[in-house]
């Protein structure tokens, strides 16, 4: 496999204030990554310094083999990151077919391979973006990610306050795209076992920094370890 993605000693945050700290790490091709901690350590905002909204004080992000530093978010999306925020972002004027269409990039990932994995987005394909419910919206963030035809998907907190039949079908989705597709994956979940569950790798962050770094199965095994880390109930 190759190297996708590598950060290497990263300290960023929002002007001057620094969130992360000395962050590095390295994805290859087809891996996945369950990105953990407990809340405002930095997780969120790791994601987003991939995309390229926060300020970098230093260190460097690697895609592909290349030097993404300065490269600006649309840039980015255009070379294969893939990014669901927290916010989903709907935009109330568009119905859910022009959600999709709008940012579809060459592919596998069309309308209709869409249409098959969520039936759902399919049944509500000229509702307005505003008139689903969580987790239709839940839905369409990642099928609006997915149809950028991304090599790595940023999942930030795909579970939250979702019901729990939702969130085992979204569950059933990331598991395929990891499993069945090869897809990279970074996922935040504030449910550890949820993310470890699908996940090869995982990073745990504390104040801005990388306190644990293993594989998904080890740590979920290692229960006083996993609490310790993430406080998990």
């Amino acid at each position: 496999m190759s190297e996708l993605l590598s950060l290497d000693n990263v300290t960023a945050g929002y002007g001057e204030a620094v969130v992360l700290e000395g962050i590095s790490f390295a994805l290859q091709e087809g891996d996945s990554l369950a990105l953990l901690g407990r809340n405002g350590v930095g997780k969120s905002t790791l994601l987003v310094t991939l995309m390229g909204l926060t300020q970098l004080h230093r260190g460097a992000i690697r895609w592909c083999g290349g030097d993404i530093a300065r490269v600006p978010t649309h840039r980015r999306a255009q070379a294969g990151l893939g990014w669901v925020p927290q916010e989903r972002f709907m935009f109330p004027s568009l119905t859910v077919e022009e959600h999709l269409t709008v940012v579809a990039r060459p592919g596998k990932w069309t309308l209709a391979r869409i249409y098959d994995v969520f039936p759902r987005l399919h049944e509500r394909r000229a509702n307005m973006g505003n008139q689903l419910s969580g987790g239709e919206q839940q839905m369409l963030a990642i099928a609006r990610a997915l149809m950028t035809n991304p090599r790595l998907l940023l999942l930030d907190e795909p579970m939250e306050g979702l019901a729990p039949i939702i969130v085992q079908e979204l569950l059933r989705v990331i598991r395929a795209l990891i499993k069945d597709e090869g897809l990279s994956v970074i996922v935040v979940e504030q449910h550890a076992r949820l993310a470890l569950s699908i996940t090869q790798r995982a990073i745990v962050l504390d104040r801005g920094c990388i306190v644990h770094d293993s594989d998904s199965a080890s740590l979920m095994a290692d229960a006083a370890t996993l609490d310790r880390l993430v406080a998990v109930a």
